[in-house]
C-alpha cells in the first residue's frame, strides 16, 4: 500500500496542466519514490466526475465515487512510495458552460474520495491539495479556454459578469476542508512564478520527495498557454459564425493551423 496519497485536484486553469506535464516528462526518475495517476489514466472516473457536477444526481454521485474506488483496486504494491492522483476534473467541469456556475460540487466530490480511500487504506495519510488563481485572471484564462475548446459566443464582460462567482476558489477551499477529515491545502498561482519547477514544487512539497531525487528533477515548458489575442478573436468569431459542429469544428482547425505555422 502506498504510504500517502494526495490528491491535486485543480482547480483549471490553475497550472495544473504544467504540473501534469513535469510529472509527465519526469515520471521515470520519480518512480523509486512516488506513483502517480494522471488524468489520461482515468478517463471513466472524468466522465463522472464532470457528470455529477453538471447534473448533482445521486446515481452519478455513486458512480464517481464507485470508480474512484476502482483506480485504488486496481493499484500495484507501492510500499514506502507516495501515490499521487493528479486531475482538475477530482473537481468537476470546468465552470462557464450553461447552468454549471461555479466549484461548489468538490466539496461533496472529495468527501466521498476520501471515504473510498479511508474504507481500504484506514491507516495512510491524506492529502488534498488545490492551486488556486486571482480572480480576474482565473476568469480571463477560463473564457478563452472555453472560446478555444467550446462553443462559446459570449463576450468577455458578459462573461465575467455571468460567471463571477466561479472565480472564487478560495471559498471552495474553505468548504472542501470543512467538509473533510484531512488535510488541505493550496497556493496560488501567482506565488509560483519565481519557483524552480512552478506550480508543480509545492506539489512535490507534499509528496516528501527527497532533495537528491528533487534536485534532478527537469523543469518543463509552460503547457497549454493561451494564444496569441487575434487567433483568440477569429476562433470566437468562428464559434458566432458556424451554428454546424462540424463546421464550426473545421473552421477552427484551420485558424489554429495557421496560427502553429506562423509561429514556426
Amino acid at each position: 500500500m502506498p504510504r500517502k496519497i494526495i490528491i491535486h485536484a485543480g482547480f483549471h486553469k490553475t497550472g495544473t496542466s504544467s504540473v501534469q506535464q513535469v510529472l509527465r516528462a519526469n515520471r521515470p526518475l520519480l518512480q523509486p519514490e512516488l506513483a502517480m495517476r494522471l488524468k489520461g489514466q482515468m478517463q471513466d472516473l472524468m466522465h463522472a466526475t464532470r457528470g455529477y457536477s453538471t447534473w448533482r444526481d445521486d446515481l452519478t454521485l455513486v458512480k464517481a465515487a464507485t470508480r474512484f474506488g476502482g483506480v485504488l483496486d486496481d493499484l500495484v504494491a507501492m510500499p514506502k512510495r507516495a501515490l499521487l492522483l493528479s486531475a482538475e476534473e477530482f473537481s468537476g467541469h470546468m465552470p462557464g458552460r450553461g447552468d454549471l456556475a461555479d466549484y461548489s460540487a468538490a466539496p461533496i466530490l472529495l468527501s466521498r474520495y476520501c471515504d473510498e480511500i479511508t474504507a481500504r487504506f484506514p491507516n495512510i495519510e491524506q492529502v488534498i491539495y488545490f492551486s488556486t488563481r486571482a480572480p480576474e485572471s482565473w476568469l480571463q484564462s477560463a473564457y478563452w479556454e472555453h472560446v478555444k475548446s467550446s462553443s462559446m459566443t459570449l463576450d468577455y464582460d458578459t462573461f465575467a459578469t455571468t460567471y463571477e462567482k466561479a472565480a472564487e476558489l478560495e471559498p471552495i477551499v474553505k468548504a472542501v476542508r470543512k467538509q473533510v477529515n484531512v488535510a488541505v491545502h493550496h497556493t496560488a498561482l501567482e506565488d509560483c512564478r519565481d519557483l524552480r519547477l512552478g506550480p508543480a514544487d509545492p506539489v512535490f512539497d507534499l509528496c516528501d520527495i527527497s532533495p537528491s531525487l528533487r534536485e534532478k528533477i527537469v523543469p518543463q515548458p509552460i503547457y497549454n498557454e493561451r494564444l496569441d489575442k487575434t487567433v483568440l478573436l477569429a476562433l470566437l468569431e468562428a464559434n458566432r459564425e458556424y451554428a454546424d459542429h462540424y463546421e464550426r469544428k473545421a473552421a477552427k482547425q484551420i485558424i489554429l493551423a495557421k496560427a502553429q505555422k506562423n509561429d514556426q
